[in-house]
């Protein structure tokens, strides 16, 4: 079977935690000898600000640790669909993109009855913006593949799409993975981004206050924190780095006795049962997890076994202090969360799934 796949980027993970997902996709697909070509704009917002941040050498750092990933680079008013498209089988198109494309693409569908097309969407906007969702013109597409049953919902009731199907994102387990060979260095690390005040309140309750309480060895890895966000994790006593390329997250994790993820606040309140990408990497690599409060509605894990679950600022400190100073514990959750990985959420399982889907709308491979 041969797959196109229009995404924002796959080259740069700069504040664009779907290209993890869409990395171990493309890699799945081609270990089952699938061919596969991945288009992104030329000068889209994520490699731009990538390029800006660290410079070429990030493009080719990323070049030298994926050689078998490699993107199309286009220009929107010269992209020749005929050429791009010619043989492909199915084309996914990620939410990320510009309303022409996704026309574009759904009008050049119209016209060859042989052709499979999804629309992909990893975003809450369905929810938050859904005036910015009404822009995309799906009329020719075959379905949604959304990364949540609330998404999927959203898409049937608003009569966005007539099919859609619940596609969870999930570890790509070639690049998560435990690296015991490393060496412990601190105790938490943070991997995630500031981003637009949806969190803001609870990064001071759940990870700068337990961190200062607590005394903690810390870093903090992301982009977009202003400068008093920089401060006040300073004078929590955290360390802040930066941007951290995505395969480089392992052994950041392998260095730490745990991590927390905190939600943004649309997918606590509007979303409940979709965790985001750093759930499954941080399970996959085998760390301790601790998360602040969101509804796993969709029983995708197990709370308390895969990871703790605090629902304010003591709690987060009281379980910190468990993890650090009861080793049973800390192995206990890494390895019931390593488990869950291997039996459902990893890039494979979800290769097979799309299988499924492309079966069902009439792929004939």
């Amino acid at each position: 079977m041969n797959v196109a796949i229009f995404c924002h980027s796959l080259i740069s993970g700069w504040n664009h935690g779907n290209a993890h997902f869409l990395r171990g996709i493309v890699a799945e697909l081609q270990d089952r000898e699938h061919g596969v070509r991945v288009f992104e704009p030329r000068d889209n917002w994520s490699l731009r600000n990538l390029v800006r941040d660290r410079g070429d050498e990030a493009v080719e750092r990323f070049q030298d640790m994926f050689p078998n990933l490699r993107s199309e680079l286009y220009d929107l008013d010269e992209l020749d669909l005929d050429a791009a498209l010619d043989d492909v089988d199915v084309v996914l198109v990620h939410e990320w993109n510009e309303p022409e494309l996704v026309s574009r693409v759904g009008a050049y569908r119209a016209g060859r009855s042989d052709l499979r097309l999804l629309f992909h969407d990893t975003h809450h906007r369905a929810i938050t913006a859904p005036e910015q969702m009404d822009r995309f013109d799906l009329t020719h597409y075959d379905g949604v593949l959304a990364f949540g049953e609330v998404i999927r919902g959203i898409y049937l009731e608003r009569g966005w799409a007539r099919r859609a199907w619940t596609w969870h994102e999930a570890a790509d387990t070639r690049v998560f993975k435990p690296l015991p060979e490393v060496e412990l260095e601190q105790d938490l690390v943070w991997i995630g981004n500031w981003g637009d005040d949806e969190r803001t309140e609870e990064l001071y309750e759940f990870l700068l206050g337990p961190v200062g309480d607590l005394g903690l060895s810390a870093t903090i890895y992301g982009v977009r924190y202003p400068r008093d966000a920089r401060a006040e994790v300073a004078a929590a006593g955290a360390e802040y780095r930066g941007w951290l390329p995505n395969y480089e997250v392992p052994r950041a994790f392998a260095a730490s006795s745990l991590t927390v993820h905190i939600p943004r606040r649309p997918y606590v309140r509007a979303l409940p049962g979709i965790p985001t990408i750093r759930v499954f990497e941080a399970l996959a690599c085998g760390i301790p997890l601790i998360c602040s409060p969101w509804d796993d509605a969709e029983h995708l894990f197990k709370p308390g076994e895969d990871y703790l679950i605090a629902h304010n600022r003591q709690q987060m400190t009281r379980h910190i202090k468990e993890i650090l100073t009861e080793p049973e514990l800390a192995a206990y959750l890494a390895r019931s969360g390593l488990e869950r990985i291997a039996e459902r959420h990893t890039c494979a399982h979800r290769v097979d799934e799309l299988l499924h889907i492309c079966r069902e709308i009439g792929v004939a491979a």
